[in-house]
């Protein structure tokens, strides 16, 4: 019997196009699914058959209610050397080995940058309006010379995101509840007085943070009322770090020029879930870690770690 191997989430269908899976011989049969599985019954009937599986990133939860209905699973590879929705207790009891791959920094900050772009000078508005015969010239562009970026997270992302704003003129200032001006210092960028003082002064916030208890649902009502009507946040880090329903209303009613929101409550996003007609956003459905050296790196990655389990070394094992 063949050791069976599943891919997740391989929307673009090209998991086998990134990666060398023949190397592994005639003993690993790959089976891509390009469909996303909703709920953990559906997860269990296209599962049930595999050795293997390989997930991206934190789009499938891993809990022991899963983990203890998939006997036949011994492998488990996470892209990225972090994976929160992993139980990795039920892992190691179901006989679960868990691995991880390396993961760059550099797509999701180009990919804030160009949601931020996108927002000062509406390129989706225009782009459409020209080529559907609309208006020439709707919108009036916002500028990035002379305003301030103001990060939530200064992290390995929110670090590289930072240096990018002087090059267009901004003055950029940075806060999280544990932030040090020695980080800020190295950085060069300024240490806010306080997340209120961050979002009440800056032209632009993006939000940078790890999911956790003292992150979840960082930025509600309150905090964006305090925002400038002429400001614009963007979210490419963890959805539930920004209260969703606080932003759509905050979006409706005018309250913040607009939003750039590459993460979701739900992934991939209801057909009728209120951010798909929420006005003043640009969203993209999850696109920060989706690039072809990225990918290269975690399915290549991915088939080393398999090729290492068989051979009974397992590499970069998590948990």
């Amino acid at each position: 019997m063949p050791f069976r191997c599943a891919v997740l989430d391989d929307f673009q269908n090209v998991a086998t196009a990134f990666a060398d899976w023949s190397s592994l011989g005639g003993e690993v049969e790959v089976v891509s699914f390009t469909e996303h599985f909703r709920t953990e019954d559906e997860l269990v009937a296209a599962l049930a058959g595999f050795d293997c599986v390989v997930t991206l990133r934190e789009r499938v939860p891993f809990p022991a209610s899963l983990l203890d209905r998939l006997p036949r699973l011994r492998l488990l590879v996470a892209s990225g050397m972090r994976n929160s929705v992993i139980d990795y207790a039920a892992a190691r009891a179901n006989g679960v080995t868990v691995c991880g791959t390396a993961s760059s920094s550099t797509p999701p900050v180009e990919l804030t940058w160009a949601l931020l772009l996108g927002l000062a000078r509406g390129l989706v508005e225009e782009s459409t309006a020209l080529r559907s015969g609309g208006p020439w010239q709707s919108t009036v562009g916002a500028d990035l010379h002379g305003r301030r970026l103001g990060l939530l997270g200064l992290g390995k992302i929110g670090a590289l995101v930072a240096r990018v704003g002087p090059a267009f003129g901004m003055e950029v200032s940075a806060w999280s509840q544990n932030l040090t001006v020695e980080r800020t210092e190295e950085v060069g960028v300024r240490l806010a007085s306080s997340k209120e003082e961050l979002l009440a002064g800056s032209d632009f916030v993006s939000v940078h943070l790890a999911l956790g208890d003292r992150t979840r649902g960082l930025i509600g009502a309150a905090e964006l009322a305090l925002m400038k009507p002429t400001a614009y946040l963007v979210n490419t880090s963890r959805a539930a770090i920004v209260d969703q329903d606080a932003l759509v209303t905050a979006l409706r009613e005018g309250r913040i020029a607009g939003a750039g929101v590459d993460v979701f409550d739900v992934e991939p996003l209801p057909a009728d879930h209120p951010m798909r007609t929420a006005p003043r956003l640009l969203a993209t459905p999850h696109l920060g870690y989706v690039s072809r050296a990225n990918y290269e790196r975690y399915y290549g990655q991915a088939v080393d770690g398999i090729r290492a389990y068989l051979e009974g070394s397992p590499m970069r094992v998590l948990g």
